[in-house]
């Protein structure tokens, strides 16, 4: 992972912004917090560094953003092929989640993508790669036609469009002892950077490479709340969608 002199100032920013967080919180909107946030503080973060679990949904979707940007620039129409598949055997829920949007958008900002590229993109994509390649071509064909059979569920998702210079905050409900997936796939218009704090601040997962896409997974110790912080640092538009399990 390759740092760039931006973090400092979103890790800053963001940590500074996030240990008092504005956001309403109500008992129907998550697990309830197991102990006031200074007992939480004293406890360090919330993340059991030792604990594993097993990749879900969430994790398919995003090996399949990364198989999906890999076939093509490598055109090659059987790892789209692959990608799309694997983002076709995932239920995706859209769900509405509390977002805070702050920053000033450059001007002159390009409109950029409505919707980062799904399983039918994907699935045209490699129809296309295939071309005149009749194996190839079968294979889609084949796939096309299995399309959405034995899919599996587990995954929330929340649509963004995000201008340039702007930043947005999420507020993620996770319930202590249980894994938890998060997940942040742009549409390739322009370089994301996210940061994933608890509520005292204490970061959990970040990512500053040149990239709009990010996975994160970890097990909280107790039920809380986490802030996952979008930075858009481009000069477009970027359309991304959050997931989580």
């Amino acid at each position: 992972m390759t740092l760039k002199a931006i973090f400092p100032a979103l890790a800053t920013t963001a940590l500074v912004a996030l240990t008092l967080p504005s956001f309403a919180q109500t008992a129907t909107d998550a697990p309830a917090a197991e102990a006031p946030a200074a007992t939480m503080a004293a406890k360090g973060p919330n993340v059991k560094s030792s604990a594993v679990g097993t990749k879900g949904a969430v994790a398919t979707l995003a090996m399949a953003q990364d198989l999906y940007t890999l076939g093509m620039t490598n055109k090659d129409a059987l790892t789209v092929l692959t990608a799309a598949k694997l983002a076709g055997s995932v239920e995706v829920k859209d769900v509405e989640r509390k977002k805070e949007t702050k920053g000033t958008e450059v001007a002159g900002d390009a409109e950029g993508k409505d919707l980062p590229v799904d399983a039918a993109t994907m699935m045209a994509s490699a129809k296309e790669l295939a071309g005149e390649d009749e194996v190839l071509a079968g294979l889609v064909e084949d796939a096309m036609v299995e399309a959405g059979r034995g899919r599996v569920g587990g995954a929330s998702s929340t649509l963004s469009r995000l201008p340039g210079g702007q930043t947005d905050t999420w507020e993620v409900p996770f319930y202590g002892d249980s894994y938890a997936e998060l997940a942040v796939v742009g549409d390739g218009d322009s370089n994301l950077d996210v940061l994933v704090t608890d509520e005292s601040g204490n970061t959990i997962c970040y990512d500053v490479s040149w990239s709009d896409k990010i996975y994160c997974d970890f097990v909280p110790s107790w039920n809380g709340y986490f802030y996952v912080t979008v930075q858009n640092n481009g000069s477009s538009r970027n359309s991304y969608y959050l997931m989580t399990n």
